[in-house]
């Protein structure tokens, strides 16, 4: 028993030493890091009130201001202000101007919010200045908000979040060595910066898809877009919807052993798939199978646009009678339709043809839903177009 026991304190004493030890280092160090209360290593500072809006003396000043708005959960750095406030404004309020190279947190409501700005600002949200010269304000950074969104223990009733007292009481783990809390910090930041700059060019893609979108395609009634690929002068053809597609039907015995179930998410924003567990499946003697290439639309809530164009991915997934298919006659080709049903007068046209109630109570008329006007060009433009989006889908893809 005693054996047993030295044993036991061995292997406590061998995992807290192991918890203290990150998986993986810095090439050089190998000290266990120390265990501390965050309210040891850093003065927290309290902001207070925001001068009145309705005074414009008091703001367009020279004075950045940053307010819990500003700040954005998991963006850590190049935070730009939205206001910038006077001297007036901050002699005429409780608010506190922050010294450069602080972290400003957020505590309250949108709590977990984090953000580090090397100049100084104005604010009358809590901020952090790390007062241990012994702590890298890169590093303390990624520890407050690791440390925030890893304790979402909220109080209060209305107003949740976390008490200054709770959040100086935090027990965090830090290196001993300074430099190694600089390679961490500096390392993460760069990682945090290639990340926002993806993110730029990915809603800089977004952006120019949209704009495209609008000109690669007729508007305002006509036949012909503002826009247009080489080589390609025609009118577009305008023919109803029921006109170009046919049922697709490929129904098969409902499985009893679980199968993956195809879902279509509102505002057109595609598909998505589950998986169905055994004594779990659909009360009915046939589902039915999905192909590629088919318009698919679930008519419970067709009115809130849950149409999509189904790809390699969706195949062979099961759907309930609510999910018809259609397939494109030969002179179509679907992924060109893909950025057709986005269109908004197409959702207009989903809910006309959706009579009823809220929610499940509007099922949408099928026969109503075939009678829209589609138009679009020849086979060859729509081949041209529908490969043009499908490499920005790809650019945004990778980027995101």
């Amino acid at each position: 028993m005693e054996t047993f026991k030295n044993e036991q304190v061995n292997s406590t004493k061998i995992h807290q030493k192991q918890s203290n030890v990150p998986q993986i280092r810095f090439k050089g160090f190998n000290d266990a890091w120390e265990q501390r209360r965050l309210g040891d290593i850093a003065n927290k500072f309290f902001g207070g009130g925001t001068p009145k809006t309705s005074v414009k003396k008091y703001w367009d000043g020279n004075l950045p201001w940053i307010q819990s708005s500003d700040l954005v959960v998991g963006k850590l750095f190049d935070i730009k202000p939205k206001k910038y406030i006077s001297e007036n404004g901050l002699n005429n309020s409780a608010s506190k101007q922050v010294p450069a190279n602080s972290i400003a947190i957020v505590t309250r409501v949108g709590v977990g919010k984090v953000g580090y700005f090397p100049y100084s600002y104005a604010t009358s949200q809590d901020f952090i200045s790390f007062s241990n010269l012994n702590i890298d304000t890169l590093f303390g950074t990624f520890l407050c908000y690791k440390t925030l969104n890893g304790n979402l223990n909220l109080q209060g009733s209305s107003i949740k979040g976390i008490t200054g007292v709770t959040a100086r009481n935090f027990i965090i783990k830090i290196p001993q060595q300074k430099y190694e809390q600089f390679n961490i910090g500096q390392f993460m930041y760069h990682a945090d910066k290639l990340i926002t700059l993806h993110q730029r060019k990915c809603d800089q893609l977004k952006n120019i898809k949209k704009s495209l979108l609008e000109k690669l395609f007729p508007k305002n009634g006509t036949l012909y877009p503002e826009l247009r690929f080489k080589g390609f002068t025609d009118a577009w053809e305008q023919r109803r919807f029921g006109e170009i597609v046919d049922k697709y039907v490929d129904a098969v015995n409902t499985p009893h052993e679980g199968y993956n179930r195809l879902g279509i998410r509102s505002h057109a924003k595609g598909t998505f798939h589950s998986y169905v567990k055994k004594g779990n499946e659909l009360e009915t003697a046939q589902i039915y199978r999905v192909a590629e290439g088919k318009f698919i639309v679930n008519i419970t809530f067709g009115w809130e646009h849950a149409v999509a164009i189904t790809d390699i991915n969706d195949a062979g997934k099961l759907v309930s009678h609510r999910f018809p298919q259609f397939s494109f006659h030969d002179d179509m080709v679907p992924d060109f339709f893909r950025y057709v049903i986005i269109d908004e007068r197409f959702r207009h046209h989903l809910w006309l043809s959706s009579p009823g109630g809220a929610g499940r109570n509007r099922v949408l008329k099928i026969e109503e839903m075939l009678k829209y006007l589609m138009i679009y060009p020849s086979k060859q433009e729509q081949e041209r177009i529908a490969l043009f989006f499908n490499q920005i889908d790809h650019l945004i893809t990778l980027h995101q």
